[in-house]
């Protein structure tokens, strides 16, 4: 077997785990409601489409900005390769759809890094969800 039928096997067999949905967008600006003179803020959309949520086995941290205590849970997102590219740290991931934990639905997450190598077979990125 090559190293190309085996990743290509790799990436099917990791692709057929990614059963969830999510959204993954990156703020472009700010826009001006021209009536009220209020910002806010602009996103693309950077990918939509399948994924795997896992728990990572770094552990939960908190943080104090400013007032706020918030509880810094780390996972491990999960997306396609060929489909993927282009995710960068501080992107936000919304998860659209979980099929079998519907608890994260609606989840926002933050990616905080990236696991490159050179024979992935799935793009997993370090995400964040500050919980209180």
């Amino acid at each position: 077997m090559s190293v190309e039928s085996a990743l290509r096997a790799g990436r099917r067999a990791a692709e057929r785990l990614m059963v969830d949905r999510c959204t993954i967008r990156r703020t472009t600006g700010v826009s001006t409601n021209p009536e009220t003179g209020q910002t806010a803020p602009t996103d693309a959309t950077i990918y939509q489409g399948r994924c795997r949520v896992q728990q990572s086995a770094v552990q939960s941290r908190e943080e104090s900005p400013g007032q706020a205590e918030l509880l810094m849970v780390p996972r491990e997102l999960h997306l396609p390769v060929a489909t993927s590219g282009g995710v960068r740290v501080d992107d936000e991931v919304v998860i659209d759809a979980c099929t079998y934990d519907p608890d994260l639905v609606g989840r926002h997450l933050t990616v905080r890094g990236e696991s490159a190598k050179s024979l992935a077979t799935a793009r997993r990125l370090h995400i964040e969800e500050a919980a209180s």
